[in-house]
């Protein structure tokens, strides 16, 4: 997957976190949750993107599938404001 980082003219920089970059390598970082990846009762999985004034993606039937739309998601409507 692609890393994604968008810096705006005031010098903010957004990305959707991924190991591959050091946060800290960019400045101070501010670190919040966009969202909760969690199974359901059922078995199925659901991607809550409450944090970021998302919805709630889902049921999947895997854990995988949940964290793609996530990352799908975020990087549509939440990366690029």
């Amino acid at each position: 997957m692609a890393l994604d980082v968008v810096i705006n003219a005031s010098g903010d920089v957004r990305m959707i976190y991924q190991e591959e970059i050091d946060p800290h390598s960019l400045g101070q970082p501010t670190i919040r949750r966009g969202s909760h990846v969690e199974p359901t009762v059922e078995g199925s999985w659901t991607a809550d993107l409450s944090p970021v004034d998302g919805p709630v993606l889902g049921p999947f039937p895997i854990r995988s599938l949940a964290l793609d739309a996530e990352i799908d998601w975020l990087s549509r409507h939440w990366l690029s404001p």
